[in-house]
């Protein structure tokens, strides 16, 4: 039987008790960096959108201040797959509050439609450089851990995957890359590569809305084609209501070739 994660590029984590102290922890503490005038910079969107940045004070083995232990299920979702565990960064917190998406500072009119139809899906690690925002491989990690930190239901801009996509841009990096030396891959534009890939993906792979709850967690492959969806209509009264994940996306420090060529 084929594993999901490799068939689909992603794999449910189940709920435990002991995640769900992990995820009660990092969410007080997570609350203090959303009101953090120091990181206030990273509220975009129009105050919509905490950006992924590394505010969470975990050690590198992913324990909490106050001696609260990483996920055992999380671990096990990692280590079922590949060798070890490395050492974690610190966790990355993103936020989303009703009324996502909003435009962002600086973004054109095309980029706000595509965040609105398209939930600005992206693989991790293809960063875009200069005006024009053509699209190298400038990070490559080991995979994607998200671990929820607030109750949520699907109108509640969930993650949305792409279902198969690590398949096809996976085939596409490869045709586009074999020819080169692994010391030149970061200096290859790769963006109209990408934006085909990712134009074949929506049109054949399956969006899928992952919606865990804290205590449990999902784990994507590293070149899934995934975004944000949009906050649906409902309101709340509430100021304090969001959406709230940490993700760890540890750094591949393997040769290039084996990375892009692994499941």
């Amino acid at each position: 039987m084929v594993d999901p994660y490799f068939k689909f590029g992603w794999v449910d984590i189940p709920y435990d008790t002991l995640s769900h102290n992990w995820a009660r922890q990092a969410l007080i503490i997570g609350q203090q960096a959303m009101k953090d005038p120091l990181l206030a910079h990273w509220w975009v969107c129009e105050n919509t959108w905490f950006v992924g940045v590394d505010a969470l004070p975990n050690d590198v083995d992913g324990a909490m201040p106050g001696g609260v232990p990483f996920p055992e299920s999380a671990k096990h979702a990692v280590t079922s797959r590949f060798r070890a565990m490395p050492r974690l960064h610190e966790g990355q917190l993103s936020v989303v509050r009703p009324g996502y998406p909003r435009p962002r500072a600086g973004e054109s009119t095309a980029a706000f439609c595509y965040r609105q139809k398209r939930c600005a899906a992206h693989v991790d690690g293809l960063k875009p450089v200069g005006p024009e925002k053509r699209r190298y491989l400038e990070e490559r990690h080991a995979w994607i851990l998200g671990l929820p930190l607030t109750e949520n239901d699907n109108t509640e801009a969930p993650l949305v995957v792409w279902e198969g996509s690590h398949l096809i841009i996976q085939k596409a990096f490869c045709d586009a890359l074999h020819r080169f030396p692994t010391e030149e891959w970061q200096n290859i534009d790769l963006t109209d590569v990408y934006h085909a890939a990712r134009r074949q993906a929506f049109q054949s792979c399956r969006r899928v809305a992952i919606n865990a709850r804290p205590g449990g967690g999902f784990l994507l492959h590293r070149l899934c084609l995934h975004g944000v969806a949009p906050w649906g209509n409902s309101a709340s009264a509430n100021p304090d209501t969001c959406r709230a994940i940490a993700y760890f996306r540890p750094k591949d420090t393997g040769p290039a070739d084996v990375w892009l060529n692994r499941r």
